[in-house]
């Protein structure tokens, strides 16, 4: 009680000493936070500018009746007003100000710009972020009427000081005038938050979400109010308090650890923010934020949808009364079609006014499955389920015996299997806790933050996409409901510790007998899951030329009905990841695989690997002329990634430039297709010589080409060239050609010509253009500039991948994508005195995942205790 009394007392003083005080002293407390926190600085608040607004109306004449009081009780014609946030009493420690001085017009307006520079210039001297405006209750109905976003800051006007009545009646009128505007006022609150929603995203899925403006944040729990108070539809209550509640704590804790109005959770910030929060980490933090806006985000989708009902209802009532010959409400046929027309769904299921509703007969307490069939006939008709319709199914419905009957398996496979739609209908069941009932493993997973930036999902939604792309997938594979299940299962492990794939091949034994699949289905959805990232991996990361790589992959799926679905899960599971996760290269690289192990295990002989692998007549060609010329031969190509591999559906490249010995400039790729190009593949061919992979990787670091996927091999020249033998690939200890195939796209800017590339290649190799020192310069001239702070990248990991091949040692780098990392890992490698016998390069967003298949000098594998020395080097040379 003194504490507060004292507090009281200091800040009557108008002085900003004295409130910039009482303020620190209340952030500093830590009693006291969260909704206490912000009322009480809202009160501290108020009072320091009741006390501004007291002196300023003595200065400037206006104190009628006050009799020389100090206090602000006494004014009349004159009101301090808080609007929007802070007439909410939500004040964040860093929060702005929204304040109207509201006047009657009687006063003279010189002293009106009195009183508002005495209230005004103090808050600016404390260094307050201030929204203020002078007017009449009559301009701030007229500038309301005209701004929605006035309007909303009116209909939260909270009085602070002077004359109350004159606060009371603009309140009053605002909330007339929003009520009598609803029609026209709510269609575009609504597009305004679709608009905002397109800018900044959904706050439930974002690494770095902005906890304001991001939808499910804090301005769509506004908008929520905003509904409510035009009386035509109110959200639903349960948990959006506490969920609009957690959000603004989140936005405090913010506040006090940068020192900064932001409202973005940035990554750096996120540790000290659990932290001040009392969190365990940030995935805590984070998860706790995904709730509250999926929470909002519900509320918002069902409260906007009675919006539109009676939008809609009201609408067409008039139209209706017209047909009927001017017959009241109270007629038959206006009260059916206002009650609205039902048309059957399925059992117990219809559909109406848009919405899928319980039948009238359908009872939810003796039908277990009920909860399955309504939602697999929402998703299947592409319609919400009612509000309604699904509180009564979580509140009555009993659990599904263990195993489930049939009927509630197929109602599952039909709800996944039903596309985009699925994603609504799950939400809906989801909100009302029905997922985590009839899978109780979801729980670990639900809002589930992923830290890698190519997931655009949180896990749980991760998985509902999956089985949505699955679903355009399905008729690619004999069983589609094991590829729709395994699509749901296939990251369920992501919830428990150790190799997500693991746990979730357990968990997802355990599911799968519960949810009815007899034993054999059971093996293979745990096969499924347990190697869902085993065709992608291999394809970018081992070469597929190597016999042991095929056959390790034969042997973990085991069928071809079993690789069939795997090779569907892959590409759905890619899709549903990111764009970064899918292309049409990779898809081409998955597809060889999948046909190279249906080759084995249809029991076709294994390639042999002494002969050598095909190429292309473009390939050939260019390795013809890199030994006939005895330098470097390049060739671009522009590429787009719907096409395939070999450019237009006819196999000619979009766009093509070529540089070699004695030629010209040759044509900048892209330079026919009329727009820059997706994607560009660079061929390049070169005799083999020490230093190939680091000068090429290092002159497309110079050119600021970003390496998107790499592959390095060696090619074999037609015998009749000499009237000899073929020359023999480098494996073989012989010389012969490189040929090196990039996929790049520029960073900046258009892609560089051929010849220049060629021009700086050919120095590389010769020593005459120094990669090291010019990446060097370049990198000291970024450090001039300051940068936005970043997370701290993990260290880069490097692994020798034992049993991956019978002819080389593959060297696996996992590590942050920077320019000329390539290079750096490709100077390691020649200074470890390994041969590089391919290379196999992958780039995941901000991760790259490479593998280099080495040898020694005599073109062997290396031993074992020489294979972790040269991880041991490459790694320190990437840490250094």
């Amino acid at each position: 009680m003194t504490e507060n009394v004292e507090t009281k007392t200091e800040t009557t003083d108008s002085a900003p000493g004295g409130y910039a005080a009482a303020r620190l002293r209340l952030l500093q407390e830590e009693s006291r936070s969260g909704p206490p926190r912000r009322t009480a600085l809202a009160e501290l608040t108020d009072q320091w500018l009741a006390a501004l607004l007291a002196g300023g109306a003595q200065e400037a004449g206006l104190a009628k009746g006050a009799q020389g009081s100090p206090g602000a009780e006494g004014i009349q014609g004159v009101a301090l007003v808080a609007v929007g946030g802070y007439g909410r009493g939500e004040l964040s420690p860093r929060s702005d100000l929204d304040v109207l001085l509201l006047h009657d017009g009687s006063a003279d307006a010189s002293a009106i710009a009195t009183l508002a520079d005495r209230v005004w210039y103090p808050v600016w001297d404390m260094g307050l972020a201030l929204d203020h405006s002078v007017r009449t209750p009559d301009q701030a109905r007229k500038t309301a009427g005209e701004d929605l976003k006035a309007h909303l800051g009116l209909l939260d006007a909270r009085h602070i000081a002077g004359d109350a009545a004159l606060t009371a009646g603009l309140r009053t009128a605002a909330l007339a005038d929003w009520r009598a505007q609803a029609p026209k006022r709510l269609p575009e609150l609504r597009e305004l938050g679709q608009e905002r929603a397109r800018r900044h995203g959904e706050l439930q899925f974002l690494l770095e979400p902005d906890l304001k403006e991001a939808r499910g944040g804090l301005r769509d729990a506004t908008a929520l109010r905003a509904i409510a108070a035009s009386w035509l539809a109110d959200a639903p209550r349960e948990g959006l308090a506490e969920a609009r509640r957690q959000l603004l704590d989140a936005r405090d804790a913010l506040h006090l650890t940068t020192g900064r109005a932001t409202d973005r959770l940035a990554l750096q910030e996120q540790d000290q923010v659990a932290a001040e929060l009392g969190l365990l980490d940030a995935d805590t933090l984070l998860r706790q934020v995904y709730e509250s806006a999926r929470t909002i985000s519900y509320a918002s989708d069902v409260t906007w949808r009675e919006v539109e009902r009676v939008l809609r209802a009201r609408s067409s009532r008039p139209r209706l009364r017209g047909l009927l010959g001017g017959r009241g409400r109270g007629g038959s046929g206006a009260a059916a079609a206002d009650a609205g027309e039902r048309s059957p769904l399925a059992e117990g299921v219809v559909e109406q006014d848009g919405e899928v509703v319980l039948a009238r007969a359908a009872r939810p307490e003796r039908d277990p499955v009920l909860p399955l069939r309504a939602a697999a006939a929402a998703a299947q008709a592409g319609l919400p389920l009612s509000l309604h319709a699904v509180r009564r199914l979580a509140a009555a419905a009993q659990p599904l015996p263990v195993p489930w009957p049939p009927e509630a398996r197929e109602q599952l496979v039909t709800l996944l299997g039903a596309g985009e739609s699925t994603v609504g209908v799950w939400e809906d069941l989801e909100a009302e806790g029905l997922i985590t009932r009839l899978l109780p493993d979801w729980e670990r997973v639900r809002c589930r933050p992923q830290r890698n930036p190519v997931h655009r999902w949180t896990v749980d939604r991760h998985l509902v996409e999956t089985a949505v792309r699955a679903s355009a997938l399905s008729r690619r594979v004999g069983r589609p409901d094991l590829l729709l299940v395994a699509a749901l299962l296939h990251d369920i492990g992501k919830g428990w510790p150790g190799d997500h794939s693991v746990a979730g091949e357990t968990i997802a034994r355990d599911v799968a007998s519960r949810i009815g699949f007899d034993r054999a289905d059971v093996a293979v959805l745990a096969t499924l899951v347990r190697h869902h990232l085993l065709l992608i991996e291999t394809a970018t990361r081992r070469d597929l030329d190597d016999p042991a790589t095929v056959r390790s992959v034969a042997e973990a799926v085991g069928s071809q009905a079993t690789l069939e679905l795997l090779h569907a899960l892959t590409e759905a599971d890619a899709l549903a990841t990111g764009p970064a996760a899918w292309s049409a290269w990779r898809g081409s690289l998955v597809a060889d695989l999948v046909k190279r192990v249906a080759a084995v295990l249809a029991g076709e002989p294994a390639a042999d690997p002494s002969v050598p692998q095909q190429t292309t007549a473009e390939q050939e060609r260019l390795a013809i002329e890199a030994w006939r010329t005895g330098g470097p031969v390049l060739a671009l190509h522009a590429r787009s990634e719907a096409l395939p591999p070999g450019g237009r559906a006819d196999g000619t490249p979009e766009a093509a430039g070529q540089a070699g010995a004695g030629e010209g400039p040759g044509l900048e790729a892209g330079a026919e297709t009329g727009a820059e190009p997706i994607g560009v593949e660079l061929l390049i061919a070169v005799p083999d010589q020490p230093g190939v992979l680091p000068a090429a990787a290092g002159v497309l670091a110079l050119h600021r080409l970003t390496v998107r996927a790499a592959d390095l091999r060696a090619v074999e020249l037609p015998g009749e060239l000499t009237g000899a033998e073929p020359r023999r690939p480098v494996s073989a200890q012989g010389p012969g050609v490189l040929l090196l195939s990039w996929r790049v796209a520029a960073e900046y800017g258009s892609l560089p010509q051929a010849a220049r590339l060629r021009k700086d290649l050919v120095r590389a190799l010769d020593g005459s253009l120094d990669i090291v020192a010019r990446l060097a310069e370049r990198e000291a001239a970024y450090r001039k500039y300051p940068r936005r702070r970043g997370v701290h990248a993990p260290p880069p990991r490097v692994t020798v991948a034992p049993g991956s091949s019978q002819l080389a040692t593959v060297i696996e780098v996992r590590a942050q994508d920077a320019p000329g990392l390539l290079h750096r890992i490709g100077r390691a490698l020649e200074d470890a005195g390994v041969t590089v016998r391919s290379a196999h390069v992958s780039t995941l967003g901000a991760n790259a995942v490479d593998a280099f298949y080495v040898t020694d000098a005599s073109g062997t594998p290396l031993q074992p205790m020489r294979a972790a020395e040269v991880a041991q080097q490459v790694e320190r040379a990437l840490s250094a």
